[in-house]
């Protein structure tokens, strides 16, 4: 009955929410120094300073909790039914801006540019508003909700301890810090690293070092090798046929009787392997056409064997899971380091619910057959059920205010609310929006900031009626 209300309500105060949004985009608050009072730096505080007085501005009750969140709430001293969980941290502001400068916001073809536009202080001013708007239009509401505006999710989330430390779970929690309609899975996480130690190599040709990744969970675009005593014809070759096969640069350089080898793929997320070209899988593809000798050049092969190139799901590795409410199971060999006498390779895994130690003990076996020695460990994925009441009443208010399709999807990524009892991702991001998070140019459409808003405002309206 109020969503005419609510509707008109954005529309009448894009300006001023455009306004306040500038105001938060302005502040780089990527994590900084400790100091005393400031755990992640003077940057995250500032931000969190700057959205606790646009509350206050609003008559919202509102609490600075030392500067590793703050708090945001419709009624003070009361305990609340849902929280939504936001942060203001963000990624570095980098390089490579075409439409505005990092902290710069900036209009342009109804897209509002600046870091953290979409990532997250444009959807967590959209939850603030929707407070307001709640206040504003005398929506009847009994219960209370709290907007928890985090400062460290970007690197760790620590402030969560902190949080849960001093409070419980809320009866319901949401945060609009990936996409609409709804996640209700978060999968579960499996990494592996396999060792090895060698002796010195003498036979020649001879595989002197690797070197490749930065992170476990990035899939890497460069990665390095050195060989010695090997015709230049014959890597050559392989360079061309390896880099027909994978789309993946290659080039070499010759340096004391030494090929030093690169491989220029595209990087990713490893909970989408599928969107870049690994550095490290291609060179071992390409070493792998290679004569090497040596039971370090076998070592790699067998790594080749367990991770080919364009296996993104764990098939070689005999891990293949999949099913209906989680998808399948994604795998990325991220870190691989050879210096001659020790070998270090790490890989992720996003599972999905029906993974266990059983079922992905394959890849473990397969590894110490080839003389690898594997650790790894496996963390439950996150789940709430499809037909919760909580489920279906943020789907239908999705489906309102926007006449599309409400429907349960999966990530392999993880939010806050990963491990917190009924818990899901809500927004803000629109389907086929692209946003550029963590990049140049990191953009969202005002329309979709707006339109969240009034989901928020309905959602909030339903659940806490």
């Amino acid at each position: 009955m109020y969503r005419q209300k609510i509707e008109t309500y954005f529309k009448e105060h894009r300006e001023e929410f455009l306004a306040d949004l500038s105001r938060l985009v302005a502040v780089n608050s990527e994590r900084g120094e400790k100091e005393e009072g400031y755990p992640y730096g003077r940057g995250p505080a500032a931000a969190l300073k700057e959205a606790l007085e646009i509350a206050e501005r609003f008559g919202l009750h509102t609490e600075n909790w030392e500067n590793y969140l703050g708090i945001v709430e419709l009624k003070a001293d009361q305990e609340r039914t849902l929280d939504i969980m936001a942060h203001l941290d963000v990624v570095p502001g980098g390089e490579g801006w075409t439409v505005t400068e990092p902290f710069v916001m900036k209009e342009e073809d109804g897209k509002v540019y600046g870091r953290g536009t979409s990532d997250d202080k444009g959807p967590a001013l959209a939850a603030i508003y929707a407070l307001r708007a709640i206040k504003e239009l005398g929506v009847p509401v009994e219960k209370n909700v709290r907007i928890m505006l985090g400062c460290d999710e970007e690197c760790g989330s620590s402030e969560l301890d902190y949080y849960f430390a001093k409070t419980k779970p809320a009866e319901m929690t949401f945060t609009p810090d990936a996409d609409f309609p709804v996640i209700n899975v978060e999968k579960g996480h499996f990494s592996g690293v396999f060792t090895a130690d060698f002796e010195a190599e003498e036979t020649l040709p001879a595989l002197r070092s690797f070197k490749g990744g930065v992170k476990s969970n990035v899939v890497p675009s460069k990665a390095e090798a050195q060989v010695e005593g090997l015709e230049e014809n014959i890597l050559s070759d392989a360079i061309e046929k390896v880099g027909k096969e994978t789309g993946v640069a290659f080039s070499c350089e010759e340096r004391e009787g030494c090929f030093h080898i690169f491989a220029d793929g595209v990087s990713a997320h490893a909970s989408t392997p599928e969107e870049g070209k690994n550095g490290i899988v291609a060179l071992l593809l390409l070493l792998s056409e290679l004569p090497l000798k040596g039971d370090a050049a076998e070592k790699m092969r067998s790594l080749y064997q367990l991770f080919p190139y364009g296996d993104v799901n764990g098939k070689a590795a005999g891990i293949y899971l999949s099913d209906e409410e989680s998808g399948q199971i994604t795998v990325s060999l991220d870190i691989l380091n050879f210096d001659g006498k020790h070998l270090e390779a790490e890989f992720d895994s996003r599972t999905p619910i029906c993974a266990n130690d059983e079922n992905l003990a394959p890849v473990r076996e397969a590894a110490e057959a080839a003389g690898l020695h594997f650790s790894g460990s496996l963390s439950k994925p996150h789940h709430v059920p499809a037909d919760s009441d909580f489920v279906k009443t943020l789907l239908t208010c999705y489906e309102e205010y926007t006449g599309l399709e409400g429907k349960c999807l999966y990530t392999g990524g993880g939010t806050y609310v990963h491990g917190i009892e009924n818990a899901v991702a809500f927004g803000c991001c629109m389907p086929g929006e692209e946003t550029r998070m963590h990049g140049p140019d990191e953009r969202i459409s005002v329309e979709t900031l707006l339109t969240s808003g009034m989901i928020f405002t309905e959602a909030v309206a339903r659940l806490c009626r």
